[in-house]
């Protein structure tokens, strides 16, 4: 495992920062190379892991291949072969003891204390189910990103939340807003669903995670991570696409301030602080 720091510079800025860079990353640690293909990552506080989806195959392909693995904080393999049977499941949102896992056209609803699928959810029409996030409610919101929709899930309920969205990828709910990455915009859904403009992204977007202060972490699979100011600035945080490692669905921790990173084709896990 590599845990050589490494400040990402920012001396290469993009065309469209207005002002002088605020943010960087730092990394803190890297897995070795043999994380199955990780798409999302999902840090549970309270148990001190960090779980993560193993497509390990083809994106889109319903091959049984994949599952849900954990890490410690530090980067330490605890189990790969945690949840096993899955296709290629990517979003994960946890409600309670029950972890919410997007998988193509099925929402997996996995028993925690138990490590065990308790129900497999299949949703009408859904092509390619993408992200998941939860309200304080209770509420599963899931992406599809291929329909240009996204699904709620509430008292084993599915309905189509949103319609007509193009490349709906990451998704996060904060208190009654629902932020969305829909190709390069990054959008906001009040409770009323009305859609306010945030920012526009170089490339579509995939991952998303709030700071804490109106401000985003968000991410673009090709390899890019920015800092996106509620005022609608984006500046770029990482490019990864010289090393050909792609930026998936962060995680993060908003009080020691850690972004952790599945690089998907990459395969490994990454920490970086956010300084």
């Amino acid at each position: 495992m590599n845990r050589k720091p490494i400040i990402f510079s920012l001396l290469a800025c993009l065309p469209f920062a207005t002002q002088a860079q605020e943010h960087s990353l730092e990394k803190i640690w890297q897995t070795d190379t043999v994380i199955a293909v990780p798409e999302s990552v999902l840090p549970d506080f309270k148990e001190k892991i960090l779980y993560v989806s193993l497509i390990d195959g083809p994106g889109w392909a319903a091959d049984g291949k994949g599952g849900v693995g954990k890490l410690d904080m530090t980067g330490k393999i605890i189990d790969t072969t945690w949840i096993t049977g899955l296709n290629a499941p990517k979003g994960l949102a946890r409600v309670g003891n029950r972890l919410y896992v997007a998988d193509i056209t099925e929402i997996v609803v996995i028993d925690i204390p138990k490590g065990k699928i308790e129900k497999k959810i299949a949703v009408a029409e859904a092509q390619n189910l993408n992200d998941v996030t939860a309200s304080d409610k209770g509420e599963v919101y899931v992406s599809d990103s291929k329909k240009g929709r996204i699904y709620k899930l509430y008292n084993n309920e599915v309905t189509v939340y949103l319609d007509s969205l193009k490349g709906t990828n990451g998704i996060k709910a904060v208190k009654d807003d629902l932020y969305i990455l829909s190709g390069k915009n990054f959008i906001k859904a009040d409770a009323q669903k009305n859609i306010t403009h945030m920012a526009i992204l170089t490339e579509g977007g995939d991952g998303l995670e709030p700071v804490g202060n109106g401000d985003f972490l968000a991410t673009s699979w090709a390899g890019l991570i920015y800092y996106v100011h509620a005022s609608g600035q984006v500046d770029l945080l990482l490019d990864y696409r010289p090393q050909k490692k792609n930026t998936a669905d962060i995680g993060y921790d908003p009080v020691k301030r850690i972004l952790y990173l599945p690089t998907f084709n990459g395969k490994t896990v990454e920490a970086f602080k956010v300084k």
